[in-house]
């Protein structure tokens, strides 16, 4: 709606202008006619009241980026705060012979020991699931391997074509004896 409004009031403001060129003489009384006011009834100020567009949104920005900080920034800087001059930094000390430090212990600031302790994961659990996806892909590099093998073995030795040969699952050949082994006792045979 409010594009609309000032789409007219500039249509307004050009058919004026154009007559005040034409006419120098109305030039300042039409300057007074375009600004948009309203009169006020009493007060000690201007009597005039002048139309501005709405900040409505700026001041929304402003109070919930100022909300955000104060919920978010300053219990940040509380928690950092506390950390470097209570806790402090970690101090070298000796260990028992029979002691093996957790893997945050090796951390010298205070937050980047919670952080490693309890959001991060253990490096050996991460060095371990590494190992498992390089065995993973090992065994499918295998397993294409072994099957370009196969086809050139089937193709050089002219056997039966690739495509006639549909793989096999041994589980539902295991349930199908299973039954009839089952229907061949319940028979009688």
């Amino acid at each position: 709606m409010a594009i609309w409004s000032s789409l007219a009031r500039s249509a307004q403001v050009s058919a004026q202008f154009n007559s005040l060129v034409r006419n120098p003489v109305l030039l300042t009384a039409a300057k007074n006619a375009l600004v948009q006011s309203r009169s006020m009834a009493g007060g000690h100020g201007p009597k005039m009241f002048t139309i501005t567009p709405s900040r409505f949104q700026w001041h929304k920005f402003k109070d919930m980026f100022h909300m955000y900080v104060m919920v978010g920034a300053i219990p940040v800087l509380a928690v950092i705060f506390y950390a470097n001059v209570f806790i402090g930094p970690a101090q070298l000390t000796e260990t028992p012979a029979d002691y093996e430090p957790k893997h945050w212990e090796y951390h010298k600031h205070p937050i980047t020991r919670f952080i490693a302790r309890y959001m991060l994961n253990n490096p050996q659990q991460d060095y371990e699931k590494m190992l498992h996806h390089l065995y993973e892909e090992n065994e499918k590099s295998q397993m294409l391997a072994l099957e370009a093998k196969i086809r050139q073995k089937m193709a050089e030795r002219h056997d039966y074509q690739s495509y006639y040969y549909r793989p096999a699952i041994g589980k539902y050949h295991r349930v199908a004896k299973e039954a009839a082994d089952h229907l061949e006792s319940i028979r009688g045979d």
